[in-house]
């Protein structure tokens, strides 16, 4: 059971039991509470003095009293602080102008310190907010900086594939190996054009690339170039029109394609949420066409480095290149 406070409530009741002369155990199990839970409370907070009414508790233990008291010292409480010019404080702004979510953070310092102190993170949260970390805020270094996500619905251009997601084998349902990749375009303003991105299943590793129109052709070479000397065992892709020379890719990389079935992006859940981060750095309505491939590789660098829950806190480049050295 977690641990909560005596309430206002729990104290009155505990002064009576007291005055009826029952033992600690007895009144912790009418309580619910741990016996050294009910000897910490009395002692904590009896009178220190007796006083000068008659009463029959022994520990002299008046709940209004003990609830002050406890009001008192919670408000005394000094939270636990962040210093500039410390190991932690720097570990922290590090992982921040990388635009790492304060819970990668924490993880990742525990990962790497273990013998240290955990880093809290509402602690990160709240300097965040205060603007205590130089030229660090919510709006620019905050993937989802307070904003309610709301569902809206894809529009799918109509494929006919040879192969559907459902039909996945377990290798790649599983996340067994390496070389499973999913894939999509996000778009750009209207005519600004788009990205191409790819995203492997285990290591969550990205590769993205520019596309100047939807070209069918056009799509299909970017995507082998991203691709080329890289574990390819499977792609899996929605139904845009950008994908519709899927047979001729199949052929070149040696590998199936897979389909999403209409208006189940969940499917290909890993490269929704990749493109989720991607938006952070590219919002909706971005101009593509003022960036160059070496802009798209500095983000790519930055997300794949980034620590992940899902793979302990470990970066999709680490996951990467462990799971390649063991093949």
């Amino acid at each position: 059971m977690s641990y909560t406070h005596f309430t206002l409530e729990e104290r009155k009741y505990l002064q009576k039991l007291l005055a009826e002369g029952l033992s600690f155990r007895k009144i912790a199990m009418i309580l619910d509470r741990s016996p050294s839970t009910i000897s910490r409370e009395v002692h904590r907070n009896k009178a220190k003095y007796r006083p000068h009414q008659k009463s029959d508790n022994k520990y002299w233990y008046n709940h209004w009293r003990a609830n002050n008291l406890y009001i008192r010292r919670r408000r005394e409480q000094v939270r636990a602080a962040l210093h500039p010019s410390t190991l932690k404080w720097d570990f922290i702004v590090s992982g921040l102008t990388q635009f790492w979510s304060p819970e990668a953070i924490a993880g990742r310092w525990h990962l790497k310190f273990p013998e240290e102190k955990p880093l809290c993170v509402s602690t990160i949260y709240r300097y965040i907010r205060k603007g205590k970390f130089p030229k660090i805020t919510v709006k620019s270094n905050l993937r989802r900086p307070g904003k309610r996500m709301l569902p809206r619905k894809s529009n799918y251009n109509s494929i006919q594939p040879d192969r559907i997601i459902p039909q996945w084998p377990d290798e790649i349902r599983n996340r067994i190996r390496i070389g499973d990749w999913e894939g999509d375009t996000v778009y750009g303003g209207v005519g600004k054009g788009f990205l191409v991105t790819l995203v492997d299943r285990k290591s969550r590793m990205l590769r993205m690339g520019l596309l100047r129109t939807r070209s069918a052709e056009e799509t299909r070479t970017v995507i082998e170039k991203l691709l080329r000397g890289l574990p390819v065992n499977s792609i899996s892709l929605d139904n845009g029109s950008e994908f519709s020379e899927f047979r001729k890719l199949e052929d070149n990389l040696s590998a199936p394609v897979y389909f999403a079935e209409p208006h189940k992006p969940w499917q290909r859940g890993t490269n929704e949420n990749t493109n989720d981060i991607v938006r952070f750095f590219f919002p909706k309505g971005f101009d593509f066409r003022s960036i160059s491939d070496a802009d798209i590789a500095f983000v790519e660098y930055l997300i794949n480095n980034r620590p992940r829950k899902c793979l302990a806190w470990r970066s999709p480049l680490e996951i990467f290149k462990m799971s390649v050295a063991l093949a």
